[in-house]
């Protein structure tokens, strides 16, 4: 309660109480309204150009916001470690692997191959760290990608693998005729003169000399594909092996198989002859890989000793006529 004051009226010798003007009192409290107004504005500039005072509650985001920024940084840590072991098995895949199982190497345009079109990161634009957040995510998503490609290499590796049995018996591997049954290893592969057509021309495999009706053999476990008489090759057996390999023999005087039939390594499919455009009895014989045709010489390695393949290589690289 606030206290009653008085003062002292001379012309009436007493003491009478002193009245507060109401517009007075009104003065004072709009001032104080207005000082508190002015203080606090002053206390809000004062504390906006402060910025090490935060309150607690962007004290806590400040602390996530860098929380999240040491996660991504250590994420890329793992990713640049991640990428260097994919990377060391993709080299093994490729110069190993592959190689061994005779599987062409993935190219590193389908390995690391980048994301095109649309802007899949657009959701994280607009943000203080979204070039760390959008390239953090191409990085895991190219990486993703890289390890499905590598893990689908090796499961044809696995399949590869389970097949290399069927490869190994599959592989042309041993002489079409028999060393004891050779007059001589006639005309290799290369540019050779053609007895009959007279001029120089590609001979695509090589010819062996023995009698008509010498055993002929499948040098490598097969589906016979042809078993026919055509022009230039007259009696004609094409066996498909797999895995990209056939064989042919032409010339042949008999014919021991029919088309669809399975043969093994070392079985009888026909018999050395003289037919089609040929000067002599021989077994014309060529070995074709993916389509195109391969040098016969690298694949005796299943019967001939060291010796035996150092004279056919000699005899092969001779450039004379062939028989055919």
């Amino acid at each position: 309660m606030s206290k009653v004051k008085y003062y002292y009226d001379s012309e009436t010798l007493s003491y009478k109480k002193i009245e507060k003007k109401k517009g007075r009192r009104i003065g004072f409290i709009a001032l104080g309204i207005t000082a508190s107004f002015l203080a606090g504005f002053l206390l809000l500039i004062i504390y906006l150009n402060i910025p090490q005072i935060d309150t607690p509650k962007e004290k806590a985001l400040k602390r996530e916001l860098k929380n999240m920024q040491v996660q991504f940084e250590v994420l890329n840590k793992k990713m640049n470690q991640a990428q260097r072991v994919l990377a060391d098995v993709e080299t093994r895949d490729n110069d190993i692997y592959r190689v061994y199982f005779e599987a062409s190497p993935i190219p590193d345009e389908q390995r690391k191959a980048g994301f095109g079109g649309i802007n899949r990161y657009r959701d994280y634009d607009g943000y203080d760290n979204s070039e760390l957040i959008i390239e953090t995510h191409r990085r895991m998503d190219i990486l993703q990608k890289q390890i499905v490609v590598q893990s689908k290499s090796l499961d044809e590796i696995i399949r590869l693998a389970k097949e290399k049995e069927k490869l190994l018996a599959a592989i042309p591997a041993i002489q079409p005729v028999k060393n004891e049954d050779l007059k001589r290893m006639a005309s290799g592969y290369g540019m050779r003169m053609h007895p009959i057509l007279k001029y120089r021309k590609m001979h695509n495999g090589m010819d062996f000399t023995a009698r008509t009706g010498t055993e002929v053999f499948a040098t490598g476990d097969a589906v016979v594909k042809k078993a026919e008489r055509s022009t230039g090759y007259g009696n004609l057996v094409v066996l498909d092996h797999g895995f990209g390999y056939e064989t042919y023999y032409a010339h042949l005087s008999r014919i021991n198989v029919r088309r669809g039939q399975r043969v093994k390594r070392g079985e009888v499919i026909a018999k050395v002859g003289n037919t089609g455009l040929s000067t002599a009895s021989h077994l014309h014989y060529e070995v074709h890989k993916d389509g195109k045709v391969v040098n016969p010489i690298n694949f005796y390695h299943g019967d001939l000793t060291a010796e035996e393949y150092d004279i056919m290589l000699h005899q092969s690289s001779l450039e004379n006529q062939s028989l055919d």
